[in-house]
């Protein structure tokens, strides 16, 4: 687990230093513009001058995740990390992110720093710039240290691309990687758990491999980041945008046995455990090799698989259902997670 305090210096953040005055002034200077500065953020206008061409697209995400360093990642790296995936889910390059940052009065500064510069390093692996931001400071007990929202816009590559209804039958459902890592790294380091050391987030930018699936294949139909309610519950939703029945194979659906070792310790089921590193891709059959090759070309994708098929509705199936055939040969329905198993996770 990761030690906060080795990023703490003793200097801490006053309420002077969200007023707009100097202390302001000195803190967007010092620490966010050395971090993360370039050309359109170092203006310092109102608003941001943005360069972009064709259809846009555009997302947006807060994230509270306690704690804000662990096993893996940060707040920073993830913020960065969770609205570029969102935007490249649309078959789109992410260009720019602005950020809003709500700190509690107190927060170490060098905390704050070791988070910026986090973000700044994902920027740049991601290719994509902050182009605009803002930062308020409240009062102890307002916040938990430390909240940041993130909106990330990109230019759509593609004329017809990936959406959550565009999954037909005679589809393959194909998955990236590993399932549950991040969901047990949040939960274990929050509880002080001792984890192995293959338990880490999987927190990364997978706008590089989304970009390489939908421009070197002519049909990809849906491209989705199974974040909060993991896989189960991203299934759920696409295929109830979709109208059809996905079938997927449990023995198929990659986990580590350290992960599923720790969910049966603590009762969780890692199918529905938090990623914030994976892609779901479903498209036409006869892509899929291609597609897990391309997957495989990636760090981040090097244990893609295939998990499952589109079908549509039959005997007593209904539309928008998750069918799960078991490692023993049964079936059994896959529902939308129901409550929540894990909060702040991101």
């Amino acid at each position: 687990m990761s030690d906060i305090s080795k990023y703490c210096t003793g200097e801490t953040l006053l309420l002077d230093c969200g007023s707009g005055g100097r202390a302001a002034q000195r803190l967007i200077q010092d620490l966010f513009i050395s971090r993360l500065g370039n050309p359109t953020l170092n203006r310092l206008d109102d608003a941001a001058y943005l360069e972009l061409k064709g259809p846009i697209a555009m997302s947006t995400d807060g994230y509270t995740v306690d704690p804000l360093i662990f096993p893996g990642g940060d707040i920073g790296s993830l913020a960065v990390h969770g609205t570029v995936n969102d935007v490249s889910m649309l078959g789109a390059r992410p260009r720019y992110i602005s950020a809003a940052f709500i700190l509690e009065e107190g927060l170490d500064l060098g905390l704050l720093a070791h988070i910026v510069e986090s973000m700044g390093n994902a920027l740049k692996t991601a290719g994509v710039l902050m182009a605009t931001g803002d930062t308020k400071v409240v009062p102890r007990g307002v916040v938990d240290k430390m909240f940041i929202t993130t909106t990330g816009v990109g230019e759509i590559l593609v004329p017809n691309p990936p959406s959550g209804s565009r999954a037909a039958e005679g589809d393959v459902i194909l998955i990236s990687g590993h399932l549950g890592n991040h969901g047990l790294a949040i939960m274990s380091s929050r509880a002080g758990l001792p984890l192995p050391s293959d338990v880490r987030s999987d927190s990364a930018c997978l706008n590089h491999a989304a970009q390489a699936l939908v421009l070197n294949l002519p049909d990809v139909h849906v491209l989705r980041d199974p974040t909060r309610g993991g896989l189960a519950t991203t299934l759920n939703e696409i295929a109830q945008q979709s109208g059809v029945v996905f079938h997927i194979e449990e023995a198929a659906i990659p986990v580590l046995d350290s992960v599923s070792q720790g969910c049966s310790i603590l009762g969780l089921d890692p199918l529905y455990l938090a990623n914030e590193g994976k892609i779901i891709c479903i498209l036409p059959a006869h892509d899929a090799e291609k597609a897990l090759e391309i997957m495989r070309s990636f760090p981040e994708g090097q244990n893609a698989a295939r998990i499952g098929r589109v079908k549509a509705a039959t005997g007593h199936e209904k539309t928008g259902q998750v069918i799960l055939d078991t490692r023993l040969g049964g079936k059994r329905l896959l529902p939308m997670l129901e409550g929540e198993q894990l909060p702040r996770i991101c």
